[in-house]
């Protein structure tokens, strides 16, 4: 038998086949592409830990906005990202907006030859070639979507960017703008002055995935790749996944190859396609989300390994040897990078899958 095509992409950015635990999100912004202008949706900012599925879902509404008469530009905050922006939105609107007028640049003569030499039209500054572009799409009754990933403030034309915006909403342009970042790195740019406007985008914060969804997706994602799964290894897959997007694609590929040619896969191949698959978590999201954390981070979530389960915060200040409030500083910190999630007032708990375990080796 030859072996089916693996559904399942563990690749950041790549939209999977089913996205989990995301459709109120997608609804929420497909209805502000309806609407157009004056759609609080159509100024949006996610954020979460490493492998929530920003990038994944940044993709997947760029490619639905195509469906409602928008054309999108996807970028990352990066120096050049404007220019990217021009770059990118001429790339999708290729067949609407007018091209480059061409010139004679020299003639030779025996044997005759004429040279002809494209010259863009870039008169004006960013903002005014910007609008140049929103005049042609306005004949089409076309929308411009642009997408920011790994946003942060340590870029001038982020700040640029962001005061300029603005003004493309005053004006009434069909323009949309969906963002996404590291928490951290979202509260540094929102609290910066010179973009207070965004402070009035829609937030929505990407954390776990309920298991029923996450089960859901899965079942899906294998059936529509032409095979199944039997309900212990399900259970075991969900189990292992935690509620964690990017670990679903992991589990979910790494399983698939190690069932190879055979229809339905069972627990034995979850248990070892799991295992290599907090490997390799452990390699692109621990290693990289723990070099991030400071001193006293790495003091709370050491104090918090004393306990079997979830923490309370008063336990983890007494073993730090702080008061509560001081505590709670770092509790903050944590949440807002996606390490902890909260279990109920005054109570945390890891919320990275295998963090808890990592955090153990690390700490031995």
């Amino acid at each position: 038998m030859i072996s089916l095509k693996n559904p399942f992409t563990p690749t950041f950015g790549s939209v999977p086949p089913f996205l989990a635990g995301r459709e109120h999100i997608l609804k929420d912004i497909e209805r502000g592409f309806i609407n157009g202008t004056g759609d609080p949706n159509l100024s949006t900012i996610f954020t979460g830990a490493r492998g929530t599925g920003k990038t994944a879902l940044l993709s997947l509404l760029s490619q639905t906005a195509r469906n409602y008469g928008w054309i999108s530009a996807d970028v990352s905050a990066v120096p050049g990202m404007l220019e990217d922006i021009i770059e990118r939105t001429k790339e999708s609107a290729e067949d609407y907006l007018s091209q480059p007028t061409a010139r004679v640049s020299g003639v030779q003569l025996g044997p005759i030859a004429v040279d002809w030499e494209y010259v863009p039209q870039q008169k004006g500054n960013w903002r005014s070639r910007m609008n140049d572009i929103f005049k042609q799409l306005e004949k089409h009754n076309l929308g411009l979507l642009i997408t920011i990933d790994e946003v942060t403030v340590n870029l001038d034309e982020m700040l640029l960017f962001a005061s300029i915006y603005q003004h493309f909403v005053r004006e009434g342009k069909k323009v949309a703008l969906l963002m996404a970042g590291l928490p951290y790195k979202v509260s540094a740019l929102l609290s910066d002055d010179a973009v207070s406007f965004l402070r009035r985008s829609q937030y929505h914060h990407l954390g776990r995935i309920a298991d029923s969804e996450i089960g859901d997706a899965f079942c899906k994602t294998i059936e529509a790749g032409g095979k199944t799964i039997d309900p212990a290894g399900l259970s075991l897959a969900v189990e292992s996944i935690e509620g964690f997007p990017y670990m679903m694609q992991l589990v979910g590929y790494r399983t698939w190859n190690v069932a190879e040619s055979r229809d339905v896969i069972v627990a034995a191949d979850v248990s070892q396609g799991a295992n290599l698959a907090r490997m390799e978590m452990r390699d692109r999201i621990l290693e990289t989300t723990y070099r991030e954390l400071s001193d006293k981070d790495i003091e709370f979530l050491t104090a918090m390994l004393e306990d079997p389960d979830d923490s309370r915060v008063s336990d983890i200040a007494k073993r730090m040897g702080v008061r509560s409030n001081y505590a709670s500083q770092y509790k903050r910190r944590l949440l807002e990078d996606g390490v902890i999630g909260e279990r109920g007032r005054g109570i945390v708990g890891f919320d990275i899958p295998a963090f808890r375990e990592f955090l153990m080796q690390k700490r031995s």
